[in-house]
């Protein structure tokens, strides 16, 4: 059994290529502060976000794309696989996507985890090769592709050509950070405290890059930062796009750089090709627009755009040769090449 596995900041995600998406949960956990026992996970344990008594800890184990909490983590995917592979005697065989600008302690702590979880073998897949396979892209061909995965924790911008990276680089600023720049923004203009959950709430029900007519509002409600009571107020798309555009003008800027050090025949290639959209963030409105604008190439959203890293990723299996990092169990051998393309 293949699985590819895209373990992020806000959800984790398993597909079985020969079934597709087997698995999609909000990666949280929630845990007994006296015992450390797993006492939910996924949507259940999403849903105690900012409810909970001091007696449970519910925490998102994986932060800006690595992992923060190595043993949550582990339960998490324990958790996962046997609810995957329930009915399975061997072990599967997993494909694991990273960001670009991992270290090689955090692509260690990723096999690890994965193997104690109950994998056979690990392959680790860039997350951008990843996306693009998910996204149907043809990642063999001699041809220059820009990709832009866009998630809770990084955004991963690279330019492909046959099977590996030519030009890549990441930022730790994705939605994550849009969501706590929502919060400041609400407690700045009206002095409302709001959880980062209700700011993803205003992001995913009225965000945008750029204005949007007709505009959009919807009530959020918080504790009043002087007076303490609950109290709302209702907020507008129009708001929400000044509130994130900070972090929007740091994803254009690594676009930029990306596009500066492109060679000129694969530049020319991704003026014909576009630049693609994944990850859960490509779904924002007029992302797609402010990007055109920017940089005055056209851009696509893949399809299932949140689900493609780990689609590509099981799908990737068939190129684990290309890729940096293999763990076996059987033979614990664990190697390291310097490049994708080796």
């Amino acid at each position: 059994m293949n699985l590819g596995i895209d373990l992020g900041t806000s959800r984790i995600v398993i597909c079985d290529p020969s079934r597709g998406v087997v698995l999609d949960e909000p990666s949280v956990v929630a845990v007994s502060q006296k015992d450390g026992h797993m006492i939910a996970f996924g949507r259940e344990a999403e849903e105690m976000l900012g409810r909970n008594p001091d007696t449970i800890r519910v925490v998102r184990p994986v932060q800006n794309g690595v992992i923060a909490e190595y043993e949550l983590t582990e339960q998490l995917l324990r958790r996962c696989l046997a609810k995957v592979c329930s009915a399975r005697i061997i072990k599967p065989c997993v494909a694991v996507s990273v960001a670009e600008k991992v270290t090689e302690v955090e692509r260690r702590s990723f096999i690890e985890a994965v193997i104690s979880a109950g994998a056979r073998r690990v392959t680790l897949v860039p997350e951008a090769v990843a996306a693009a396979i998910g996204a149907g892209m043809d990642v063999s061909r001699p041809l220059g592709q820009m990709v832009l995965n866009a998630g809770g924790g990084t955004v991963d911008v690279s330019v492909l050509s046959l099977k590996g990276e030519a030009v890549s680089a990441s930022i730790r600023v994705a939605g994550q950070a849009m969501d706590e720049a929502i919060v400041r923004y609400v407690r700045a203009q009206y002095g409302l405290i709001i959880s980062e959950q209700t700011a993803e709430r205003l992001k995913i029900d009225i965000g945008c890059a750029l204005p949007i007519d007709p505009v959009l509002t919807v009530e959020a409600k918080g504790r009043d930062s002087i007076s303490g009571l609950p109290r709302g107020v209702v907020v507008s798309s129009d708001e929400i796009c000044e509130a994130i555009r900070e972090p929007l003008q740091e994803l254009l800027e690594l676009i930029q750089q990306v596009l500066e050090v492109t060679p000129p025949e694969l530049a020319a290639d991704i003026i014909t090709e576009g630049i693609w959209l994944t990850g859960g963030l490509a779904e924002l409105r007029q992302l797609p627009l402010l990007i055109e604008h920017a940089t005055g190439i056209a851009c696509h959203v893949a399809q299932k755009a949140h689900q493609c890293v780990a689609i590509g990723a099981g799908k990737a299996l068939k190129y684990a040769s290309s890729f940096s990092a293999v763990y076996d169990l059987g033979s614990f051998s664990y190697r390291l090449s310097d490049n994708v393309t080796n």
